[in-house]
């Protein structure tokens, strides 16, 4: 359904920095960068996540959160560990989420801006 999403980060730097750590183990890479923003996807493809540089930045309320798609646990994990060492604050530690699913495996951090991001494989579905 979605085509792409864009969040704005107060940081272009501290953000970009973060979510490559982040979004590496999951397989996805910048697809572009320039001044004012960085786009996440698959290599050789089209943004599915922009980061934009703005002024003022407004976190939507705990309704929202970005979940990204893994392929193995393992991903997630480090994906969790990168978060942490980047700036980012535990959310949720890597692990079974059987109230959501038997093949629901996740893992959730907060960005440094605030955002709520969970990577996670549903074997489930």
């Amino acid at each position: 359904m979605l085509h792409h999403l864009s969040i704005a980060v107060s940081d272009l730097n501290r953000a970009s920095s973060f979510y490559d750590a982040v979004l590496a183990p999951l397989g996805y890479v910048q697809v572009f960068a320039d001044d004012e923003a960085v786009g996440y996807g698959y290599a050789g493809g089209g943004d599915k996540l922009c980061l934009k540089l703005a002024d003022r930045v407004q976190v939507p309320g705990e309704g929202f959160h970005l979940a990204f798609a893994a392929t193995e646990p393992e991903h997630i994990d480090k994906f969790h560990a990168a978060a942490l060492v980047h700036g980012g604050q535990c959310n949720g530690l890597p692990g079974p989420r059987p109230e959501y699913g038997n093949g629901y495996y996740a893992a959730f951090v907060f960005d440094p801006d605030g955002y709520r991001i969970e990577a996670v494989i549903n074997k489930s579905e």
